[in-house]
């Protein structure tokens, strides 16, 4: 019988069940342009509405990867493992996440994205390393993740070309929320970059794309159990996002902040929680740890050990950055030329956050973009920020704006003294809230 995309299209409005056939032949057409924009927004809001059960995500997950190239890793001695972040402010794990990794015994090969609305882009991040480059081909991706254990780069144009056109079209129709389409989208990427392993932090709260924790559970139970279906051992860990989870947030900010906590000479609470439970959940999955006990141990130890540092050192210098970047970062990195306190109107204890207000207000200094051709200053953000729970006043200021003018400064200021409440005494949130499994672990 001969497929028809507005059969299929049909089908799934009336909210029948597709075949893998179907939704290879529609993904086919999707990536070779024959089936037109119409029908693929057509498409993305019957499964808006209709959803897809298990079985359907993980075909359209597995067509989505088939649409380009599929990476090889097993010529490698160490497990290919990798680690996804449903976004957030002050996320800058990626940066330490990796080389800690390495350093224990895994390849990282880490295919990173920009920023996106009010939440970071590691690439953004690493695009404000003199030198370094986040777009290398994949055959230098393949040499710096044989010879240093990791490299942090952006996607390639023929990994899952079928999820650049369909998230496109997403974007644009209102069906970017479908938990099923984002399911395919993350793991489409992550399948044909051909991992062993896979964690993925999905977050929730203020700062988050799912600020409700049901929501970040359904999205979690949803990747883990599609991600295994599709042969790539996964689980997840769900995160709480309702503070920022560095002291800092815009680009070059952060790589300070990371470089400080691989040296060891500011972690962050929180920071260290995630980065250390995320290292576990990797190590194990990768069979380099007995447990996760073991595996935050060993994680720990190449932190304190210095060699987590060293990697990162080497895997900027590999893809062209300065060899000298960890100890003499303030020599490289960009710095604002202002940098100004933002006092609270009256001291008191930090009660709530609208960490979503404070990832805008980056993007408002130039740190972020408000279209897709927009330039980022790397210098600006927010330093210093003040968590839950913290006593802020007259010598403890809620965060040291960094802008590029007294202006931007000024209207920075005012939007993180609009998004900070202040309260009576109050425990920090939980940093790792729940832990999804893959199967049988």
């Amino acid at each position: 019988m001969r497929l028809l995309p507005q059969e299929i299209i049909r089908r799934k409005r009336d909210g029948d069940r597709l075949s893998d056939e179907e939704i290879a032949f529609f993904i086919a057409g999707l990536t070779d342009g024959s089936i037109s924009e119409g029908q693929v927004a057509a498409f993305a809001m019957a499964v808006f509405f209709r959803d897809l059960d298990r079985a359907e995500r993980v075909a359209l997950t597995e067509a989505m990867r088939d649409s380009g190239t599929v990476l090889d890793w097993s010529g490698l001695d160490r497990p290919a493992l990798d680690k996804h972040s449903t976004g957030g402010v002050g996320d800058n794990v990626s940066l330490m996440l990796a080389p800690i990794v390495a350093a224990c015994g895994g390849a990282v090969p880490m295919i990173s994205g920009r920023g996106l609305g009010h939440t970071g882009g590691t690439l953004d991040k690493l695009d404000s390393i003199p030198g370094y480059r986040s777009q290398p081909g994949l055959e230098e991706f393949r040499r710096v993740v044989t010879e240093v254990g990791c490299a942090i780069i952006g996607q390639t144009a023929d990994l899952a070309p079928a999820d650049r056109r369909l998230y496109a079209i997403r974007d644009v129709t209102a069906t970017v929320e479908s938990i099923a389409l984002i399911t395919a989208s993350i793991l489409s990427k992550k399948l044909a970059a051909g991992l062993d392993g896979l964690v993925l932090d999905v977050k929730v709260g203020s700062g988050a794309f799912m600020a409700g924790i049901d929501d970040g559970r359904a999205l979690a139970d949803s990747l883990v159990g599609v991600a295994n279906g599709a042969g790539l051992s996964t689980s997840a860990l769900l995160t709480g996002m309702d503070e920022p989870l560095a002291s800092a947030a815009g680009n070059a900010l952060e790589v300070a902040n990371a470089i400080r906590f691989l040296t060891g000479e500011q972690r962050d609470t929180r920071l260290e929680r995630v980065v250390l439970a995320l290292a576990g959940e990797m190590l194990v999955l990768g069979g380099l740890a007995e447990d996760h006990v073991a595996a935050e141990l060993a994680a720990r130890v190449a932190l304190e050990d210095g060699c987590a540092a060293e990697r990162f050192a080497l895997m900027v210098a590999a893809l062209g950055g300065p060899g000298d970047l960890v100890e003499e970062p303030d020599l490289h990195l960009p710095a604002a030329p202002v940098q100004r306190p933002v006092l609270p109107g009256e001291g008191g204890w930090v009660a709530g956050i609208d960490t979503r207000a404070l990832g805008l207000a980056v993007v408002a200094l130039g740190g972020g973009r408000m279209r897709a051709d927009d330039r980022i200053d790397p210098s600006v953000g927010l330093a210093e920020l003040a968590g839950l729970g913290e006593r802020v006043g007259p010598e403890r200021p809620l965060c040291i704006v960094h802008s590029r003018d007294d202006a931007g400064a000024e209207h920075a200021a005012r939007a993180v003294r609009a998004a900070y409440r202040l309260g009576g005494p109050r425990e920090p949130s939980p940093a790792v809230i729940e832990r999804f499994g893959a199967e049988g672990s």
